[in-house]
Parts: C-alpha cells; sequence; structure tokens
C-alpha cells in the first residue's frame, strides 16, 4: 500500500510522519504530482496560517490536484479548514470540498484553543461510537461549524466539528498524530478504509 503526505509548507508533517511509522506504516512526504495521485491513501496535515498556505498551494498547483483526488484523503488541522469553502483567517477562499465556512472563536475563552477535548457524536468511517467520549488533542483558532457532514462534534465555548466527511474527503480538526491510542485507532481506521469515488 502506498500512503502519501502532501509536503508544503504545513508545520506538522514530520508528526504525521513520526506516527505514521510508529504504526510501521510505509509512506512518503512527496509534492510530486504523479506520486500523490497513485498513492492509494493522501493525507493533508497543516499547521500554519490560512492565506500564505494557500497561496503556496496555488503557486504548486496542488490546489487543483487536491480536489481531484480520488481515493481516500485524510486533512489535518489546518488542512481539515483548507479543504472548506473560505477562512476568516486573512479573508482566504480554500478549496471547497466541504460547502462550509471556517469561523474565528469568539467565546469567552482562552484563544487559541490548545490542550485535550472530548469527542461526542461520533460517525463512521473514520470514527465509530466506541470513540464517543474520548479525549484528543486540539491547536486551533478558527472552527467550523456542526454539518451534515459534521463526523464528530467537540464543545469549547460553542459546538464545533472536529471531524468531517463527504466521499472520499475525511478531516479532523484535531490532531491524530498527537492524540495518543485513540489518535493511533484513527489513522488506522483512515488507512484501512476503502471508501473511493
Amino acid at each position: 500500500m502506498k500512503i502519501a503526505i502532501i509536503k508544503y509548507n504545513a508545520g506538522n508533517i514530520k508528526s504525521v510522519s513520526n506516527a505514521l511509522g510508529r504504526l510501521g506504516i510505509d509512506h512518503a512526504i512527496t509534492d510530486d504530482p504523479d506520486e500523490i495521485k497513485a498513492a492509494d491513501k493522501v493525507i493533508f496535515p497543516g499547521v500554519g496560517e490560512a492565506s500564505t498556505t494557500m497561496a503556496y498551494l496555488k503557486n504548486k498547483k496542488l490546489d487543483i490536484l487536491i480536489r481531484e483526488l480520488k481515493q481516500p484523503v485524510l486533512g489535518i488541522c489546518l488542512g481539515m479548514q483548507l479543504m472548506c469553502n473560505h477562512s476568516e483567517e486573512g479573508d482566504t477562499p480554500c478549496l471547497g470540498i466541504f460547502d462550509l465556512p471556517v469561523t474565528k472563536f469568539l467565546v469567552d475563552l482562552k484563544i487559541p484553543h490548545m490542550g485535550w477535548n472530548s469527542l461526542h457524536e461520533t460517525k463512521a468511517p473514520l470514527l465509530d461510537s466506541t470513540m464517543d467520549g474520548e479525549y484528543v488533542y486540539f491547536v486551533h483558532s478558527y472552527y467550523v461549524p456542526v454539518a451534515k457532514e459534521t463526523a464528530a462534534v467537540t464543545h469549547y465555548g460553542i459546538p464545533f466539528s472536529a471531524a468531517l466527511q463527504k466521499n472520499n474527503f475525511f478531516a479532523t480538526q484535531f490532531h491524530p498524530e498527537k492524540s495518543g491510542g485513540v489518535g493511533e485507532r484513527i489513522l488506522k481506521r483512515f488507512i484501512n478504509t476503502e471508501v473511493r469515488v
């Protein structure tokens, strides 16, 4: 099985690679379009700022490539936000895979939201009922509202989408690669999924 981690100016690529390595999963970190298209699964990680990251993706034509992928794709953190329509961070048009906005937290709590919070209303195939109530690790200042594509909900002043799923596209606002055993289970479920379009 070929696993590709999309290489771009994102901050958590190495931690995702390390997590896959701990699971014994062979993978490549690449920005080569042919290698990404040929992969069985693709991971689109991200820690950074939306507008500069989208500019980089467009410059490399990775924005077009990601939209057109047919195999299972997992967006993580900023990767999830960039898969949505528009981010308030830098007033940024994004990839539009999920027809959803990305909104800045306006809550009377510390921002960025950083630390361990529980998952609720978890849905297959990426998550399942056994993960309801499990704690995962978040670091973010912007969120995606709860919608029909929501695959898990977390509360931080307000409810928001902790995970999304639509066709072959999966996404988590939290970092499975930093979320201990439950994060490993989620990564394994993604690697084993057969959803395609």
